[in-house]
């Protein structure tokens, strides 16, 4: 593949970048790599420590990132601000509002919505669909868009009167 930044040389680098839960891909060469200022960290001043502390700090939370520590596992904030890694599931608890801005610039949003597991059945599947049809439902009613709305909400009403044969009994 070709660098997309010189349309030349070979692409040795590939970035990607989720924000806002929307992804972009780059293809560069080591010559445009370098030029965008990506590449071999190593000689070039780059604190991984750093990093992590910049992006899970607030810059007013950094100040007092050691003051409050985990009950459990007993980590600061500034610890896992510096290994970008929780010590233990009640540091999300603890640092709740520190971590909570991070987490959505990341990842684009704060609650995980991954596959439905093949064995999990279709109850789960369905209730999957109802959240994402209210999520349109509340868009399109904020959005003034009605006739989406009607449709969304016969659909909505439709899966609610479905019965599984395990809702049944």
């Amino acid at each position: 593949m070709l660098c997309e930044s010189c349309g030349k040389n070979q692409a040795t680098t590939h970035l990607k970048k989720t924000v806002n839960g929307k992804t972009t891909e780059m293809h560069l060469c080591a010559e445009c790599a370098q030029k965008h200022g990506v590449g071999m960290w190593k000689g070039m001043g780059f604190d991984l420590g750093n990093f992590w502390g910049a992006l899970f700090a607030e810059p007013s939370d950094r100040a007092i990132a050691d003051t409050v520590r985990c009950e459990v596992c007993g980590k600061s904030f500034s610890d896992i601000a510096q290994s970008g890694k929780a010590g233990c599931p009640h540091c999300y608890t603890t640092f709740y509002d520190r971590l909570l801005p991070s987490i959505q610039r990341i990842h684009g949003k704060a609650q995980h919505t991954g596959k439905v597991p093949a064995g999990a059945g279709e109850k789960m599947k369905k209730d999957r669909e109802l959240e994402e049809l209210r999520r349109q439902l509340a868009a399109n009613i904020a959005d003034q868009k009605y006739e989406a709305c009607a449709q969304l909400r016969d659909r909505i009403q439709e899966l609610e009167k479905e019965e599984t044969p395990h809702e049944q009994q």
